[in-house]
């Protein structure tokens, strides 16, 4: 007794079989996460070093190659990037994806300690370093900002009461505060006042370090109690370091006042964020891989009322950016398409079959497919997230195939005079292997995907995972609860069917008998069929070589970013009133909500020529202009009219790939071990980059023309006076270096006291004739008569990639032109003007990636073609079948690329999905027909020709039921708006396309192929070939 069977004599069995599946997948929906994609954690630690005032030349020499040194021995790193600027030193290690995040860490610690006996001694704080997920942007963007209070006080408040608040909410990974001011006490001194009191920077920083000490003074302990010890070493507020006593010479007490001032200030006064006229702080949150986005921002939610209490009434916090709404919109969207979806399909199936009873027969397979699926992705710990939601969906238009293809065989036997019981008996029996040939060759497509690895793997694995077990308890429901169903509900064959019956019966005739008519013309003229099979893999081929391609399709999330660059040698105040008015023209744009203007930094390194904007926009439907693409070109126009600022904007991907920061989209990296030729050649292929047709916002990251006085140390005379270079360099460091001398503990946190010049010095290189230095015979030496101080130009910042010193030249692209179409430009772009063989060029980032996916996805096609084929020729016991079988994927992917072309839509890994799935449902029609052909030869000794040409028509009305059904459920993927259309749009329009395309072809081209490799196995195994005989009229369709 088989499966079928076993259910229909035992029907409540299963009744509460798949009531159980139905109610495990009913509370597991419930309980799953939602994000926006997949969890694809790519493990990266960043690493900060700072040493201020030391130049890029000295960061990147003495500070980042040591590190850089003991990191290359840590094991699986994919690549390694480190940016040297002023003072600091940025360095991205991204790991090969199956390390784990954790132990890496303790790897690079463990290299951090071991580079720190090589780093200089006047470091005074250690490198540090955090896990970064750059795949991963912040859920929740708050503006924290006061009309009243100093930024200092909201930093404080910001970092003891929200930082700590909501760090606690489960799923937050980290926080980070954007245009932090943390409190400091700044020593200005005048360098005129030193010489008066013969006093000297190193006997003010050591004078600082004396007077606030904070270090342990013990206790008294007596027999009957203990007492603690405390001093009033520790001093807080800049007016106790005026206070502080230098020295004590022939001018009597010298005190800081007396040489200077110090001022409460902040530590980082070349930083800040402003929300137009007004400056405070951006908190970006972050969440923990796998967590619930929707979640955690309504638990983030849930706490602010409380969080205002707890902060003065003066501090405002306002939400700039919420991604949940996003998330939440996209997935109601996809929700909506596969409610559309299903009610689409099931309009289908009653179409077809003009029965309700029986329409419900076959529908029933889609809730519990669907529901069932829910359990099996809680066990395996995946979210409902975009890609799951549109497996699911595009999983309605063929769940239904395995019960409608039962289904309909029930009710042939029915009609032929069978009892009910008889009929599904009987049927389920008869069409038992072709459901298993059909489910088990349509999983097999997945199977390569599942067990891919990289990042391609990681994105589609849920995808590939959720529609295999959908595809699976469809197959299993159509072997089991169908049949059990129609042995219930299936009325007579004498049954009274109406005028809708009547209606689409005609239709149906007249579309079986135009079928009967064009398939024995093919049938009869097979070569000119078999040259249009050869023609569809020839334009397969061409126009696949034509469509555009690209990595993901671009999404509109509701932000966009913009990133500015003033000239190489503008000054922090400069940019900050460039950005003032970049940000007012960002603020009256009628797209954009709000404007968050950072100034001094743009995260890929710490010059003060640069910045960033974060531009939240308004809801789609309250903005004019609907289309992302054409936001961000209008953007570009209008924020790079500001004279002395590039403006570059940026639509972020759903997915960042790659640890570096740039302006632009798109990475292309030279690296030469000759910097004279690597500098040269850089700025010769920038400019050609800017010549090629589509690629727009070409930058560098090479920044070797700024401005720096060069002081010459005369050593023999400096050695004659008594005075060395490490003197000369650390009385520079204290005045113009703006360096840490000194920390202040309080009870919540610590804050810095900073030494330097007074500010009206620093602006001009003049001021170096006014430094003296103390010899060591205790007297105080002009510098000026020890250097000689010449102009001249030196790097900005400094890269390297590896340990090798690299360019990275950024990019941005036109909305007509695709990410493979520039690639192909650019490479060609290489030969044409003779790149040295020196110089080795790589694309970094999204471009890296497409490159990657390319070849991926191409191997990824064939292993499943070849994996079907493999489970094919298992189940026919056949090396040629399958091949039959087969026949029809040039044709759908003709199709796919043909409406991939029509629409204006770029091949991308998305729309890639949408061809591999192409092959799983295509074969379905070819499989039909061969099952039934394949049993007619050997049961019933029919000739190859009427036997193909009889399952053909037999078939004929499944087959049209099961394609309309699949393309029902792509429709509502392929033209549904709303948020993330962008991304769904590929794949539901290449099924489309290819199903449209496929179903005309495969119709007529299948039982062609089937005759002529019928006769390659007669010849193959020495039988001849079988005669041929034209084929019957067929009998009346019922």
């Amino acid at each position: 007794m088989n499966i079928a069977a076993l259910c229909i004599v035992r029907p409540v069995m299963t009744t509460l079989v798949m009531a159980a599946i139905v109610i495990f997948g009913a509370v597991a929906y419930r309980s799953l996460p939602v994000s926006e994609l997949p969890n694809v954690d790519f493990p990266t630690i960043e690493i900060t070093a700072r040493l201020p005032g030391a130049s890029p030349e000295t960061m990147a020499s003495a500070v980042a190659t040591p590190i850089q040194n003991q990191l290359s021995q840590v094991a699986g790193i994919k690549a390694m990037t480190s940016v040297s600027s002023l003072g600091s030193t940025r360095i991205s290690v991204e790991f090969n994806l199956d390390r784990n995040i954790d132990a890496a860490a303790l790897d690079v610690q463990t290299a951090l300690s071991v580079a720190q006996r090589s780093l200089p001694s006047e470091m005074t704080e250690a490198p540090t370093f955090r896990k970064r997920n750059p795949a991963d942007f912040a859920i929740y963007y708050m503006r924290v900002s006061s009309a009243t209070l100093p930024i200092s006080t909201l930093n404080d408040y910001a970092e003891t009461v929200l930082q700590q608040k909501m760090s606690t909410i489960d799923g937050v990974a980290q926080i980070q505060f954007w245009g932090a001011q943390k409190y400091a006490v700044r020593v200005q001194i005048d360098p005129g006042k030193l010489v008066t009191k013969n006093v000297g920077f190193g006997d003010i920083e050591r004078a600082i370090k004396e007077a606030n000490s904070n270090q342990p003074t013990g206790s008294i302990s007596g027999p009957n109690k203990e007492i603690t010890i405390r001093t009033s070493g520790n001093l807080n507020g800049a007016a106790a370091y005026n206070n502080i006593v230098i020295a004590q010479n022939e001018n009597g007490r010298v005190r800081i006042r007396d040489v200077g001032r110090a001022v409460d200030g902040v530590e980082q006064e070349k930083v800040s964020t402003w929300f137009g006229n007004e400056q405070g702080m951006l908190m970006a949150i972050y969440r923990q891989p796998g967590s619930n986005t929707v979640k955690i921002v309504e638990q983030i939610e849930r706490a602010l009322p409380q969080l205002r209490l707890q902060i003065p009434a003066a501090i405002n916090l306002e939400v700039m950016y919420d991604r949940s709404k996003g998330i939440k919109a996209s997935i109601h969207e996809v929700e909506f398409h596969l409610m559309l979806a299903a009610s689409l399909v099931i309009l289908v199936i009653f179409l077809f079959l003009r029965s309700v009873k029986a329409t419900f027969i076959a529908s029933v397979a889609l809730p519990i497919s669907v529901i069932g699926t829910f359990a099996v992705m809680h066990s395996l710990g995946f979210s409902l997230n975009n890609l799951s939601l549109m497996a699911l969906t595009l999983a309605v238009g063929f769940v239904v195939d395995d019960a409608i293809v039962m289904l309909e065989n029930i009710v042939r036997y029915r009609e032929k005079g069978y009892s009910t019981v008889e009929a599904a008996l009987v049927g389920s029996r008869e069409i038992t292997f072709t459901i298993l040939s059909m489910t088990a060759s349509l999983v097999a497509v997945f199977i390569p995907i599942i067990f891919m690895g990289g990042m391609v793997g990681r994105l589609l694995n849920e995808f590939a995972i959720t529609i295999t077990v959908a595809i699976l308890v469809s197959g299993l429901v159509s072997l089991t609860l169908t049949p059990m169903l129609c042995s219930k509900l299936l009325t007579g064959q004498h049954e009274t069917h109406g005028r809708l019956y009547r209606w689409t019966e005609a239709v149906f005739d007249g579309m079986l008998w135009f079928y009967d008519v064009t398939l024995r013309w093919c049938l009869r003229h097979h070569f000119i069929v078999f040259l249009s099979f050869l023609l569809s893999i020839w334009a397969t081929v061409v126009l696949y070589n034509s469509v555009q391609k690209d990595f993901l399709p671009a999404e509109d999330t509701g932000r966009l970013l913009a990133r500015t660059q003033g000239s190489i040698d503008a000054s922090y105040e400069a940019v900050k009133k460039y950005q003032a008015e970049v940000a007012r023209i960002a603020n009256a744009d009628p797209n954009i909500a709000a404007v968050m203007s950072r100034v001094g930094a743009s995260g890929s390194s710490n010059s003060s020529n640069q910045g960033f904007l974060l531009l939240t926009l308004k809801d789609k439907k309250s903005r004019p202009t609907k289309d992302i693409n054409k936001i961000v070109q209008d953007l570009r126009r209008k924020l790079n009219q500001v004279a002395g600022i590039r403006v570059f904007v940026l639509n972020p991907p759903a997915i960042r790939v790659g640890a570096r920061l740039s302006n632009a989209s798109y990475e292309y990296t030279l690296q030469d071990l000759d910097l004279d030729t690597l500098y040269s050649w850089a700025g010769r292929l920038q400019q050609e980059l800017r010549g090629i047709h589509g690629i727009q916002d070409v930058s560098s990251d090479l920044k070797i023309g700024s401005p720096s006085v060069m002081i010459d140390i005369d050593r023999d005379r400096a050695a004659a006076l008594g005075v060395n270079a490490a003197q000369v360099e650390s009385v520079l460091a204290a005045a113009f270096g703006s360096r840490k001398v000194s920390t202040i503990y309080t009870s919540s946190s610590q804050y810095a006291v900073v030494l330097e010049i007074s500010p009206e010095f620093q602006s001009n290189a003049n001021a170096l004739s006014k430094i003296y230095v103390r010899t060591n015979k205790n007297r105080l030496v002009a510098l000026d008569t020890l250097v000689k101080v010449r102009n001249q130009v030196s790097p900005l910042q400094i890269n390297h990639q590896g340990q090798l010193p690299a360019v990275t030249l950024s990019f941005n692209l036109t909305s007509d032109v695709s990410l493979g179409t520039a690639i192909d430009e650019i490479r060609a772009m290489e030969r044409r003007i003779g790149l040295p063989a020196t110089i080795s060029t790589t694309f970094g980032g999204t471009a890296a990636a497409f490159e990657e996916s390319l070849a991926n996805v191409g191997l990824l096609l064939i292993l499943a073609i070849l994996v079907v084929y493999i489970v094919l020729g298992i189940l026919y016991e056949s090396y040629i079948h399958p091949l039959t079988i087969l026949s029809g994927l040039p044709a759908a992917a003709l199709g796919a690329l043909l409406a991939l072309k029509f629409s204006g839509l770029a091949l991308t890994l998305y729309a890639f999905v949408g061809v591999i799935m192409l092959v799983g449902i295509v074969k379905k029609n070819a499989i039909m027909m061969i099952d039934f052909a394949l049993q007619a030869q050997r049961e019933e000794g029919m000739p190859p020709e009427e036997a193909i040409y009889q399952a053909c028509l037999l078939r004929f009305r499944p087959i049209m039921m099961t394609t309309f059904a699949a393309f029902a459920g792509a429709i509502p993927i392929a033209f549904g708006e709303g948020a993330g259309a962008e991304a769904r749009a590929p794949v539901g329009i290449t099924v489309v396309g290819g199903l449209l395309v496929s179903q005309v072809i495969t119709l007529y081209l299948t039982p062609v192929i089937y005759l002529y490799l019928d006769k390659l196995q007669h010849l193959m195994l020495g039988k001849g070939s079988a005669p041929a005989t034209p084929p019957p009229t067929p009998a009346p369709a019922e």
